[in-house]
């Protein structure tokens, strides 16, 4: 199974063809406000103060093996802040918005 460089060429510049065109259509990213960006911080803040209490807590006057429950809360809230990240760093205009309510408002 032996690709030429031609091939090989081809497919890298078509690759480059379609990621050109990707980005022509990129819609804008939207700049998270003041407001936004200190909610995100104080999430970030509470998670990670919280999250060291109970860990703190987990296993205080246990003798032996204890359940890692705590595990399961770092990991639910982890993904949730994860998910506030993304919320307010990569959220993307969308270009078809302003077409739609035209549409709505129009009939």
């Amino acid at each position: 199974m032996c690709i030429s460089f031609r091939r090989f060429y081809f497919f890298l510049s078509s690759l480059e063809i379609i990621f050109a065109q990707k980005q022509l259509i990129m819609p804008k990213k939207i700049k998270p406000t003041g407001r936004q960006k200190s909610i995100f911080y104080v999430h970030a803040l509470v998670f990670a103060v919280i999250t060291a209490i109970t860990w703190m807590v987990y296993d205080k006057g246990v003798e032996g093996w204890a359940y890692p429950w705590p595990a399961w809360t770092t990991a639910a809230w982890g993904l949730s802040l994860i998910g506030h990240w993304c919320a307010v760093y990569t959220s993307y205009e969308d270009p078809g918005h302003d077409e739609f309510n035209r549409q709505v408002k129009n009939g």
